[in-house]
């Protein structure tokens, strides 16, 4: 798929530390810092998100001549992003946010309020315009999208626009624009919300207009049809910082792929929520995007931990047959996924699970299972093992921490005194009762008489 991303690129700098004490001149906290990241923001953002979901895409934003311009230009290209640069005079705004245990203590922010000028598009930008199967116009306000850059926008072809407050309004005849709800000055409710966002729809003659509404959602309103709501998976947000960008970079590629108005909206709703649960555009990039397979092997696996802690983040393993995965199995994965930034789950392979469980097990072969593993948000990986347990596993990849679900004290499992070597820990997850695949399985052998 072939997006272009049209808008105001950031630099966003993520200050990661460790609060212990507080200070004694003041009853604040003291931040010894551990980890510096940096990462693009706003457009930048959302076209390193749409990279990352395997699409080819070109950004058209302006980048000062300083430092923080071509520290972005750097981060950018190894997002796989094609950079059309209109230059921008004056300093790269930057983003600084403080961060404790994945939570937000404080932003500091530079480059000052108002928007510096930007350069004419480059030539090639209309013709990257033009072949795009779809344009995401991110404004940030500072002057990308209200620039000459606007007058080259296509006028068929899905163009979503995700709007600021400070910048243009969205070029008429957009597909679908996405502001949030204190952008349509909407106090909330469900009336209010559906009454602002038609106005709006009228005004900016734009196809559809969804609201998003943090928590709660988003709400989709489309010349002659009701207003739709979608509710939203609930999540512990510790950071929902680039959640908008998700937002709009899955539903471009959804529309771009011919999807409708209603299931892009839908599955836009989703992969927010995913993404704020896994720590927001704080932990973006934390765990690479595994490939294609549903299983990769053991030195693939290593490779993606290694990776993970070279950006600062914690690894976390699991261990089971997830034979015929179940409510109970879902609960452990997701808890799982909260104790770090990826989620590596080593498999019982069917060999294994007959030493285990009899020769009528497992139900559904290896292969089946990983697949079915891999399609859950939580999981980064699957790694299949022949042993009666993961110890072999758990040693090459040394995780930091081994989540384990069920009924156990922690001197009952063998992995807590493993991981002790390396200074890994042991989670023991909540059970979640009257969940298994025995009783399945016992149900309905007593239903089939």
């Amino acid at each position: 798929m072939r997006l272009v991303v049209v808008g105001d690129t950031l630099l966003d700098r993520d200050l990661d530390g460790r609060v212990e004490r507080l200070c004694p001149e003041a009853p604040v906290p003291v931040v010894e810092e551990l980890a510096r990241r940096s990462r693009p923001g706003g457009a930048g953002l959302a076209a390193a998100l749409a990279s990352a979901d395997g699409h080819d895409v070109t950004l058209v934003t302006a980048l000062a001549e300083d430092t923080g311009g071509r520290e972005l230009a750097s981060l950018l290209a190894s997002a796989g992003v094609e950079v059309l640069d209109l230059g921008l005079e004056g300093a790269t705004p930057e983003k600084v946010r403080i961060r404790s245990d994945e939570r937000l203590l404080l932003r500091i922010d530079h480059g000052g309020s108002r928007p510096s000028p930007v350069g004419p598009p480059p030539g090639q930008a209309g013709d990257a315009l033009f072949a795009a199967d779809a344009v995401l116009v991110s404004d940030y306000g500072r002057g990308v999208a209200g620039g000459r850059v606007r007058h080259l926008l296509p006028s068929s072809g899905p163009v979503v626009w995700d709007p600021h407050p400070r910048g243009p309004d969205p070029m008429p005849g957009a597909a679908l624009v996405t502001p949030n709800l204190r952008e349509v000055g909407a106090d909330g409710s469900l009336n209010e919300t559906e009454a602002r966002a038609r106005a709006l729809r009228r005004d900016w003659e734009a196809q559809a207009v969804v609201v998003t509404m943090g928590a709660n959602g988003a709400l989709l309103v489309e010349d002659g049809n009701p207003a739709l709501v979608i509710p939203a998976a609930p999540v512990v947000a510790r950071d929902p910082c680039g959640a908008g960008d998700r937002f709009a970079s899955t539903a471009t590629a959804l529309l771009a792929a011919g999807a409708d108005m209603a299931q892009a909206v839908m599955e836009a709703v989703a992969a927010a929520s995913s993404f704020v649960a896994a720590g927001g555009a704080g932990a973006f990039g934390l765990a690479p995007p595994p490939g294609p397979a549903d299983m990769i092997g053991i030195d693939d696996a290593c490779e993606l931990a290694r990776r993970v802690r070279e950006r600062g983040g914690r690894v976390v393993a699991t261990g089971g047959c997830f034979d015929l995965l179940h409510a109970g199995h879902v609960g452990t994965l997701e808890a799982a996924r909260a104790l770090g930034h990826c989620l590596i789950v080593c498999l019982n392979s069917d060999a294994s699970i007959r030493r285990l469980k009899g020769s009528d097990r497992p139900l559904v072969q290896q292969d089946e299972r990983a697949r079915v593993l891999r399609a859950l948000r939580w999981v980064d990986a699957v790694v299949v093992f022949d042993e009666d347990t993961p110890a072999a596993v758990l040693e090459r990849l040394r995780p930091d921490v081994f989540a384990k679900g069920g009924d156990y004290r922690l001197e009952e499992l063998p992995e807590a005194r493993l991981l002790a070597r390396w200074g890994g820990k042991t989670a023991i997850l909540p059970f979640v009762e009257g969940h298994s695949t025995t009783r399945l399985l016992e149900e309905a052998a007593a239903r089939a008489r």
